[in-house]
């Protein structure tokens, strides 16, 4: 395609991220063989450019340089240009941020990459103002200086790429064997009351990321150890986030970070994941406290993500901006004079003292400008003469008037593309606490969205990405575990052993796609598009890994069809086992599979007609009770057709019956509540 003034080579892509970069004046490709082949034909780096559309840096970056004519204009000449969405291309971004991360010990969005046209990275960086400030390097100075370089000493360019790509493809030496045990679970433990904000809540200082596997974690070593610090981190920080401006106190949800240690001030931009995450964080830990808010947080976080993020046909958008108005947090924040504006004298007065609002506001940079946080929970004096309801009833009001008036703003850019994976988090979430919450519409929800996945993006194989009609990119680690576990959730929600039948089909195709052979693992994924390694992401990030969500799956499926799967997650802590003994912190998700494996491990089914009552409040009772290292099952046709064990089970008496097996030990039937439950370790 001709390159025209109206927009560059972006402009058919479906990436949301693309099409903001599609009308810049910059020569834009994608990633695909024409760029590399210009380059080669024109004897030039290629210039690769990697982020996402939510990313605040990234538009800055775009606003200063990319739709700046002169800088365009370098750029063009000295490389052939190429974005990549990360989002899309998880792959991609993985493998560069890896070369990133060895020249220069750091990095993040947007990343810069300067490579050869055989795809050898030597230059790397993150984001870089137009011209040099304050020691910083600027993006016309690199420029003139790698297009010199190019061309009076390309062979040392050359020369380093070739290293980094040697370097990086190199295995690492083989770390001293180790064993995962209760004792790893202990250390994970100990170094996370090491570095818990006893002020603030929360681990490490600023910026402080919510890491609900951490909580997770903590909730399953609690119920192993009764240790009280344990459950006490998990309470006061879900407390303090749910409290501070990270979670959107009118509008509902969760945005990504706090900037600060307090939980205060966010980085706005709302996503999927994040939403998800929390979702099972807060269900989690209503189960295991009987906490009335955790459940109310719960609800907020669903609300939120039906209204927001939710396609007609019920699947689920990947993410709203933090920028409106080429102003970071602009749609969220409040003035004084602007909360008076939309509420009378006397709700004003409450709204003031409950979200803490004042003239000179609680961001730093913005003077005047209020994130709006919960200042009232422990504060009596903003109670005035109402009694909790009507204090509870007004701030509803006031709610709903600023959400009213929010909602008149510019709002943010909503990045409406749709990732199998994202999705398959949110069906896992919602599928749980619609269970334990007795939402039905949750569990429709979970279905509609898994339904549409299942239509969309995986006829004879799995794929990553639909947007506008077009469903696209093989599929990657995150997208068969994710959407693994949704399916798995899924069931135990519905007991639509159909959802359990995909499950351990996309699971077996992970294996047979994914599975490192020679070191065992899943490799993210089977491309071979860069002469770097494929990377195998272990370490439990901003969301737990495929790695550590494939090892609970293959525990789960393992105990509903055959212990060969479980042996599969053996394997993977087999592998893992070195990596985990040096940093256990950072494996919090795969700890909860580990805590699976040690056990006691449950398998549970249920044998009774669902149309009775006594059926319904058992299931109730399993569902709510906080078991998380145990698999239920509903005996039926279809689940009998698909595990054949369950067919010998009945209900005994025509009273709903329960079949427990502990660590593949099973126990007489019983068919008192109360005793299945105290079978099941629950207080």
């Amino acid at each position: 395609m001709a390159l025209t003034e109206k927009h560059n080579h972006l402009i058919k892509e479906k990436s949301p991220y693309l099409q903001q970069h599609a009308h810049n004046p910059v020569d834009w490709y994608p990633w695909g063989s024409e760029a590399f082949e210009e380059a080669k034909r024109r004897d030039v780096p290629v210039f690769l450019s990697i982020g996402y559309s939510t990313c605040h840096w990234c538009h800055v970056m775009e606003r200063e340089s990319f739709e700046d004519e002169a800088t365009a204009e370098a750029l063009n000449a000295a490389f052939v240009c190429v974005k990549v969405d990360r989002e899309e291309r998880p792959d991609l971004d993985a493998v560069y941020m890896s070369a990133c991360q060895m020249l220069t010990g750091g990095g993040g969005w947007p990343l810069t990459i300067v490579m050869t046209p055989e795809k050898e990275p030597f230059w790397a960086g993150t984001y870089l103002p137009r011209t040099n400030q304050r020691g910083m390097l600027g993006l016309r100075e690199l420029i003139s200086r790698l297009s010199s370089l190019w061309r009076s000493d390309r062979f040392r360019l050359v020369s380093d790429a070739v290293s980094m790509v040697e370097a990086l493809s190199q295995m690492p030496a083989a770390a001293n064997p180790a064993t995962l045990s209760e004792t790893t679970l202990s250390e994970a433990y100990r170094q996370l009351s090491s570095t818990y904000d006893e002020k603030n809540s929360g681990f490490g200082d600023a910026p402080k990321f919510p890491s609900p596997h951490h909580l997770m974690f903590l909730l399953r070593y609690h119920r192993r150890t009764r240790n009280p610090d344990a459950i006490k981190m998990v309470e006061e920080t879900l407390d303090a986030m749910m409290r501070g401006g990270i979670h959107d106190q009118i509008g509902g949800g969760f945005h990504r970070y706090s900037t600060d240690a307090l939980w205060l001030v966010p980085h706005f931009e709302k996503m999927l994941y994040n939403q998800a995450t929390l979702l099972l964080a807060y269900t989690e830990a209503y189960q295991a406290t009987g906490e009335p808010m955790y459940a109310s947080v719960a609800r907020d976080i669903v609300d939120y993500t039906l209204r927001n993020l939710t396609s007609p046909e019920g699947a689920f958008y990947s993410a709203e901006d933090a920028d409106s108005e080429g102003e970071e947090g602009k749609f969220y924040n409040w003035t004084l004079e602007e909360l008076m504006q939309e509420l009378d004298e006397e709700e004003a007065s409450i709204a003031i003292q409950a979200y803490g609002v004042t003239e000179r506001g609680n961001i730093r940079e913005k003077p005047g400008a209020n994130v709006l946080h919960d200042a009232a929970s422990n504060n009596e004096t903003t109670r005035g003469s109402l009694d909790p309801t009507q204090q509870r009833e007004k701030l509803q009001t006031i709610k709903n008037k600023l959400l009213r008036a929010r909602s008149r703003r510019i709002k943010p850019f909503l990045d409406d593309k749709i990732l199998t994976d994202w999705n398959g988090l949110m069906i896992a979430a919602l599928s749980e606490a619609g269970a334990v919450l007795g939402e039905e519409s949750y569990v429709k929800a979970a279905e509609k969205a898994a339904d549409f996945i299942l239509k969309r993006l995986y006829e004879d194989e799995l794929l990553h990405r639909y947007r506008l009609g077009e469903s696209a990119i093989p599929a990657f680690l995150d997208d068969y575990a994710y959407l693994t576990w949704g399916l798995i959730e899924l069931y135990e929600a519905t007991f639509d052993a159909d959802y359990l039948g995909v499950a351990k089909r996309l699971t077996n195709d992970a294996l047979r796609h994914l599975w490192d052979l020679d070191f065992g693992g899943f490799r993210i994924s089977r491309s071979t598009e860069v002469p770097l390694p494929i990377m195998m992401e272990t370490y439990d990030g901003a969301k737990p890994s495929g790695n550590s969500v494939m090892a609970m799956n293959l525990l789960r499926l393992g105990s509903f069809f055959e212990s060969s799967l479980g042996a599969k997650a053996e394997q993977l802590f087999k592998m893992l086992a070195p990596l985990v003994d040096a940093n256990p912190v950072a494996y919090t998700y795969l700890l909860c599979a580990l805590d699976y494996s040690i056990g006691p491990s449950y398998e549970v089914v249920v044998a009774g007609d669902p149309a009775f009552d006594d059926t319904l409040r058992l299931l109730d009772i399993l569902r709510r009770s906080y078991t998380p290292n145990k698999v239920l099952m509903l005996k039926n046709p279809s689940l009998d057709d698909l595990l054949g064990y369950t067919s010998a089970m009945s209900s005994i008496d025509g009273k709903p019956t329960i079949y427990i097996c502990r660590d593949r030990v099973c126990r007489m039937p019983i068919t008192d509540v109360e005793e299945a439950i105290r079978s099941l370790g629950v207080e």
